[in-house]
């Protein structure tokens, strides 16, 4: 995948944090040589975090977020404050800007505690240097100048210098955001570190009213690259074609993987010996949140009439007469438990920061949710003791096929013995 077609969800979120007029956005459009965000000497221009996907030398494809500052004031002050603090769930690296003619206070302590408690790494900015004096900068020793520390730093609380009016510090700064980003963490997989290479796997993909026009929905179009990735051969088949696929193989695949909302359909028709999973398990698992989707998944055994279900999307999108979300996850839940629990949703960017009398979270697969803000998920329901699992797993479940649809996964297998 080239890094222009980079999906959001892929990308590392550098988001800009900071007082009104401290100058973020003026400091966005430094780091980037581009007039990206609207800059003006009123407080309070950004009213909406702004985001944009670009690439950012040394880091690659990255979302650049303007956020509103959050010393606002008034009810709808409030409002932005709360969006702003919404960014950081899904924030990979957080620079706090301040303004170096004023000096940070309470406002930029409480920010960092916020990203120290979140484990976000961070570095903090002092725009505005050349409006200091060289000898007395805010907030630095009189035997220390301002042109001695531009673009220098040790650490997130050593003031790092910089003027995105003169670009001074501008190419440290960038370069230091690449120090903060850079990881030895391996590669996460969706099934390619399950591949040999010529193993032929089978993608059941139904094309229904839900079905986007002339494209794959992005994790088909993920699976497939990593198959290729690990020299596996993806054949791509209709739920209606699945028999004759199997037909045309001189040998059975090595897997199967399909929709889950035909998980029942394609489980009757795949021979026992041959390992069955589904796109939303894959995601769920590169994701990192599958043995607690598999562990959650049991709380639908107790669900009671009245019981409050959340169910959440990390996508917007126009809802169909059969939506999976909306329509056919609720009703497979109140056949399969013979009950009449209520039922509660969410899109896109919004998730409940208060989950009590939540019963059950049941989100997506998560393909449009960075890898951060699906653990800031989980970890909220974790925190409220409310158990956390997902579509694929509750639809193999209900189906009553989840342990096989889960067993070329032994540590999460373990769970189900």
């Amino acid at each position: 995948m080239s890094m222009q077609n980079t999906p959001a969800s892929e990308r590392v979120h550098i988001a800009f944090f900071g007082r009104r007029n401290a100058g973020k956005s003026s400091l966005i459009n430094a780091v980037t040589g581009q007039e990206l965000s609207v800059v003006s000497d009123v407080a309070g221009t950004t009213t909406d975090p702004v985001y944009k996907t670009m690439e950012l030398l040394p880091v690659g494809p990255v979302v650049l977020i303007d956020t509103p500052g959050y010393d606002d004031e008034g009810d709808l002050g409030e409002l932005r404050v709360k969006k702003t603090r919404q960014v950081l769930n899904r924030t990979d690296c957080g620079i706090l800007v301040v303004d170096a003619t004023e000096g940070a206070g309470k406002w930029e302590a409480e920010f960092s505690a916020m990203f120290e408690e979140r484990k976000i790494p961070y570095v903090t900015v002092y725009n505005k240097s050349d409006e200091l004096s060289a000898e007395k900068p805010n907030g630095m020793s009189s035997d220390v100048t301002v042109a001695e520390n531009i673009g220098t730093v040790s650490d997130a609380h050593t003031p790092f210098y910089v003027s995105a009016k003169t670009g001074a510090g501008i190419h440290e700064l960038k370069e230091r955001i690449g120090a903060l980003l850079h990881t030895e963490e391996e590669k996460r997989r969706l099934i390619g570190d399950k591949i040999a290479p010529g193993d032929v796997a089978v993608l059941v993909v139904p094309i229904d009213e839900a079905a986007p026009k002339g494209r794959l929905i992005l994790p088909q179009q993920q699976t497939i690259r990593d198959i290729l990735d690990a020299e596996g051969m993806p054949l791509v088949v209709k739920d209606t074609g699945l028999p004759e696929a199997f037909s045309a193989l001189a040998n059975p695949p090595a897997m199967v993987i399909t929709d889950s909302q035909v998980f029942g359909k394609v489980a009757k028709q795949v021979p026992a010996e041959v390992p069955l999973t589904s796109f939303s398990i894959l995601m769920a698992r590169y994701k990192g949140f599958l043995s607690t989707a598999v562990e959650g998944v049991r709380t639908l055994e107790t669900l009671q009439d009245g019981d409050k279900v959340l169910i959440s999307e990390g996508c917007t999108h126009h809802r169909q007469c059969g939506d999976i979300g909306t329509v056919k996850l609720p009703a497979m839940i109140r056949k399969f438990t013979g009950k009449e629990p209520e039922f509660v949703f969410t899109s896109g960017k919004d998730f409940p920061e208060d989950l009590n009398g939540i019963r059950l979270v049941i989100h997506c697969g998560g393909c449009m949710l960075t890898e951060r803000e699906l653990s800031y998920r989980k970890k909220t329901a974790e925190d409220e003791r409310v158990p956390f699992t997902n579509y694929g797993i509750a639809l193999a479940h209900m189906n009553g096929i989840l342990k096989r649809s889960v067993a070329m996964f032994p540590e999460v297998a373990e769970l189900l013995r």
